[in-house]
């Protein structure tokens, strides 16, 4: 019945903040209005919107003490390829951590909105072949 639409990114300036997206994580543009851009990753269905706002605001939570997560993150293959990119561009990301077999790094876009990148564990009942197989064994259950 419900599945994720749009995530919706704070920025400070659309037109800087586009070109950005579309250099870095290679989103197309789908359409714009006064105060925001609409795009499309190259792979999935969810949507990636950027919305103008007059000062930067997090894209983060605060979990416990000055532990903080992002609101949600990016899936790749590769992820050493991924995190060279960014290195290679001189985008700001933290080191590759591993978390039970899950890798992961942080990204920082313009504005310094923090984004998590990891890799799917073949296995984990997270993994988006499993997720899928559970979703197609509730759909004949109906």
């Amino acid at each position: 019945m419900f599945k994720v639409g749009s995530i919706f990114i704070p920025v400070t300036n659309i037109e800087r903040s586009t070109d950005w997206y579309v250099k870095f994580l290679g989103v197309k543009k789908i359409d714009s209005w006064e105060n925001g851009a609409g795009f499309y990753l190259p792979i999935g269905s969810t949507q990636l919107a950027l919305v103008k706002v007059e000062s930067p605001q997090s894209t983060e939570f605060v979990t416990k003490g000055n532990q903080k997560n992002s609101y949600y993150n990016f899936i790749v293959d590769d992820i050493e390829t991924a995190h060279q990119h960014f290195k290679n561009n001189g985008i700001v990301t933290s080191e590759i951590d591993d978390f039970g077999g899950m890798k992961f790094f942080d990204f920082y876009d313009l504005d310094g909105n923090p984004f998590s990148v990891v890799n799917e564990v073949d296995g984990s009942p997270y993994h988006s072949d499993n997720v899928k197989k559970m979703q197609e064994r509730d759909m004949q259950n109906k």
